[in-house]
């Protein structure tokens, strides 16, 4: 246990079945209002590839692809293989990573309020810099403070949805996240379809848009309340009393803040969070940080959104055609979103995870077999098969939806003890950054390397993290977020890394079982 056998322990034993309270309405407001920093995260990813193939913006920054894409001829998996194109779609998430890792400490010492507003704040002045952009330089500096932006919200408001919600419905509320994240993206994708008829500036109308969800994060982290678990942590025990009492709706919330005031001691008693997290005591939650965001990007699907009109272009369809096939996309995978929703805290995250994991890789093998057999250079998809890609297309995203798209952040938000919760959140971060960073990087040069292979890459990922999941990550539905070490102590697997709890008399009996079905729930 960190800190050693003398001072605080932490919280040292489950109280979970005292926990009192119901939601309030002020709850859900606040999660409402946090979640809308998602949205910020899901309009660029959405807005990027349509952006990207729009002949406007192409000719101004890009005209190397531009003239390519005019070719007759050319390689249907290849014409928009360019490395300063996919800089334009990759330098913001470079960017976010690095902000990550200074919103860690800005999170934990100044609260979680304080890094939703800088990233609002730093994602509208990117949003301004680049609808007026008149050079490339300016253009990658907008998406420098659009990155920046990323970085600060996607690290601050899954850790205020998760401490603000109860426990027996912190994933649907958490999940509130991932939904405006994808009305983010269909909102991105029917701007697109809207700006591209704007000849030759609406490019800049679908960048300058962006400015809308970052004054909403912006005003709305300053009507926040703070979450009580970041006030206890700040050593306002009286004021965050008050605030867990106001959105529970009871006065009863001993319980609850006991497991808060005992977390709070030693996460006091913590001076390197990101040293403190390198020891057994945490060693699953830091092996999910880093490998849960890693195989949300490698299911394949910040690719199919980032890319989406210029994929389905060169798959064939008609610019207007890959437009609207984008936006159908999105809307599909805002809708999925409330299936996970509604069934997260019933059904539990391992089932979604399993069961959207086999739909994604039969949808991804589909595909590939299709574009394999039916589509080369210089060919076109028929109608018919154009249709079925679409379709197929649309059941991997509500596959995604429902389980890697929301779970890959709820999970890593909830599972970290309070004194290295900012630093884990930050590694979540800062991992699906990097990789998202790559695979914007390196997608249009896999497309023309693997051509219809490159979905059966992502599909044998799918595979992997499906695997990992039965086996690997207990079922963490109604466990109370200060109460999740218990989780790791009674798995067959992270049983023999993490520390047992002496005082825990029934450790031993309960973890005797082997195998991912002896996991508690």
């Amino acid at each position: 246990m960190a800190g050693g056998s003398i001072g605080p322990a932490g919280v040292a034993k489950e109280r979970a079945e005292q926990y009192q309270g119901r939601v309030t309405l002020s709850v859900i407001i606040a999660c409402v209002i946090a979640a809308v920093g998602g949205s910020l995260f899901g309009y660029d990813i959405g807005i990027s590839g349509g952006v990207t193939s729009m002949d406007g913006f192409l000719q101004k920054f890009f005209r190397g692809v531009y003239e390519k894409k005019q070719r007759a001829h050319e390689n249907n998996y290849c014409k928009f293989n360019d490395q300063g194109l996919s800089a334009f779609t990759s330098s913001l998430y470079l960017a976010g990573l690095v902000a990550s890792l200074v919103a860690s400490p800005v999170t934990r010492i100044y609260g979680r309020r304080t890094s939703i507003i800088c990233g609002g704040s730093s994602f509208l002045i990117g949003a301004i810099l680049n609808a007026t952009s008149i050079n490339l330089a300016m253009l990658l500096m907008g998406r420098i403070m659009l990155g920046v932006g990323i970085g600060f919200g996607n690290q601050a408001v899954p850790l205020y949805l998760s401490e603000m919600a109860p426990t027996h419905l912190r994933g649907a509320l958490n999940m509130m996240f991932q939904l405006a994240t994808t009305s983010g993206v269909f909102t991105a994708n029917m701007v697109n379809y809207g700006t591209q008829k704007l000849k030759p500036w609406g490019w800049r109308l679908s960048l300058g848009l962006a400015a809308g969800p970052a004054v909403l994060m912006t005003v709305g982290g300053i009507a926040l309340s703070e979450t009580p678990n970041s006030l206890i942590e700040r050593g306002m025990r009286d004021k965050g009393r008050k605030v867990l009492e106001k959105i529970r709706g009871t006065k009863n919330v001993d319980a609850e803040f006991e497991d808060m005031v005992d977390a709070s001691e030693l996460a006091n008693s913590i001076k390197h969070p990101f040293r403190n997290i390198l020891i057994k005591r945490n060693r699953p939650q830091l092996v999910m940080a880093i490998l849960l965001p890693a195989f949300q990007i490698l299911t394949g699907i910040n690719s199919i959104l980032f890319y989406a009109p210029v994929l389905f272009e060169s798959m064939g369809f008609g610019r207007n055609a890959s437009l609207f096939s984008s936006a159908v996309t999105g809307a599909v995978l805002c809708s999925s979103t409330f299936i996970a929703i509604a069934t997260v805290d019933r059904v539990g995250r391992r089932f979604l995870l399993i069961s959207g994991g086999i739909q994604m890789i039969t949808c991804q093998v589909i595909v590939s077999i299709i574009l394999g057999v039916k589509f080369g250079d210089n060919q076109k998809l028929s109608k018919g098969f154009s249709v079925l890609v679409v379709v197929v297309i649309c059941l991997f995203v509500v596959a995604f939806g429902w389980s890697w798209g929301g779970l890959g952040w709820t999970i890593p938000s909830e599972i970290f003890p309070l004194e290295t919760r900012s630093a884990g959140q930050s590694i979540t971060v800062a991992v699906n950054l990097l990789f998202t960073f790559v695979i914007a990087q390196v997608f249009l040069s896999l497309l023309c390397a693997f051509k219809f292979g490159i979905f059966l890459f992502f599909a044998s990922w799918i595979l992997v993290m499906t695997v990992f999941v039965y086996f690997f990550l207990p079922e963490t539905k109604g466990v109370p977020i200060e109460e999740m070490i218990f989780l790791w102590r009674k798995h067959w697997f992270w049983k023999k890394i993490v520390p047992g709890n002496p005082n825990d008399d029934t450790q031993n009996e309960e973890g005797k079982g082997v195998g991912p079905n002896s996991i508690s729930s």
